[in-house]
């Protein structure tokens, strides 16, 4: 069988206008039914707020929701293979660039417009207080007039608890599949909030470790929770241009009772990005102090070494002279001599300690 040609590629040719014509024997294989179900989190039709029987199947979900008279269905993919990615673009006829970055997955955050279709990435965020680590994951979002479809790569938020809250509220529900895009990027960016909590008492704690008098050096924990804060930062302060055009942008099409409260997650997240800005740049006050401190530290340790030195070079210099023995020396033939020279010692010992505590260095 020929060898099917990547989808961006097919893309590129539509685009230019040239012809793109494929094999009958090469053309897209529809995904094993394993493929999907071991991806398929959950795929629901709502209808005027409601959820209309149980879980169906991936083919007729789109025609079952046309049926209803409000209908919508949204669809829930974890970790899903190319082929269970491209039977879903097939369904809702989505556009095959849309589809390759799904499949690829690892994107920034973005916003991007394709027909009728709005396609979010997300990044979802997790705080490990255990290894003081942030687990970052990604979810992306299909919003379409009748269709929902979410797809989560790696340990990215769980959605059955908030569809299951959704599902109890059916006021909120029956706005459409509009209200539950909101519902999903409102709780990733409450999720946020989450994690700056975590990243701010492991930052407090090690500003107290730096300027506290342990002689401990936190320099590789500074240096871990640094990257983590980054990682972090690289998540949430790049959504902000996309929930801004959503928020702002006329064309895109957002049901209009939805802005206002998309409006509210945007104020949310804008004061997230600055908050992980403003730690970020304070993990780096941190490290710059830990560093200094020791090499005070280090400064003080050669002080009191210098002294130390300084003390005990006094008796081994006296100590040394005697001990060269030279025959004539006034104070051999002197009966208190000896215990003049030890007194002697001490006294100049105990006097340069004193001059050196003074001066800081003891």
């Amino acid at each position: 069988m020929s060898e099917r040609r990547p989808a961006r590629s097919r893309a590129v040719l539509s685009f230019l206008g040239q012809p793109h014509h494929r094999p009958a024997a090469a053309a897209a294989p529809v995904a094993p039914a394993a493929a999907v179900d071991a991806a398929l989190t959950d795929c629901a039709v709502y209808d005027g707020g409601e959820r209309q029987g149980g879980t169906i199947d991936l083919e007729v979900a789109l025609e079952r929701a046309r049926d209803c008279r409000d209908g919508f269905v949204w669809i829930g993919l974890h970790d899903p293979e190319p082929g269970a990615v491209e039977l879903v673009g097939r369904t809702f006829d989505l556009h095959p660039l849309v589809v390759e970055d799904a499949i690829h997955a690892h994107q920034r955050p973005k916003l991007e417009r394709h027909g009728d279709v709005l396609f979010l990435v997300l990044k979802t965020a997790r705080y490990l207080d255990e290894g003081e680590r942030v687990e970052i994951g990604e979810l992306q979002l299909f919003l379409g007039e009748r269709f929902l479809v979410t797809i989560r790569h790696g340990e990215a938020r769980p959605l059955g608890e908030l569809r299951r809250a959704l599902e109890a509220d059916h006021d909120r529900l029956a706005r459409g599949p509009g209200a539950v895009f909101h519902a999903i990027v409102d709780a990733v960016v409450d999720d946020y909030a989450v994690v700056l909590d975590g990243l701010g008492n492991d930052v407090d704690e090690i500003e107290v470790e730096v300027f506290s008098d342990l002689r401990s050096n936190p320099t590789e924990r500074i240096y871990r929770l640094k990257r983590e804060v980054l990682q972090f930062k690289r998540a949430v302060t790049p959504l902000v241009t996309p929930l801004t055009r959503l928020v702002e942008d006329d064309d895109l099409d957002v049901p209009t009772r939805a802005r206002p409260y998309l409006r509210d997650v945007l104020d949310h997240l804008v004061r997230d990005a600055e908050a992980v800005t403003s730690l970020d740049e304070l993990m780096g006050g941190v490290l710059d102090a830990n560093l200094a401190q020791l090499s005070v530290r280090q400064n003080d340790d050669m002080r009191k070494i210098s002294a130390w030195v300084a003390i005990a070079a006094v008796p081994t210099m006296i100590f040394g002279l005697y001990g060269m023995n030279f025959e004539h020396m006034p104070e051999l033939t002197w009966a208190l001599g000896y215990p003049a020279v030890l007194v002697l010692t001490v006294v100049v010992c105990v006097v340069l300690h004193h001059r050196l505590r003074r001066a800081g260095w003891l």
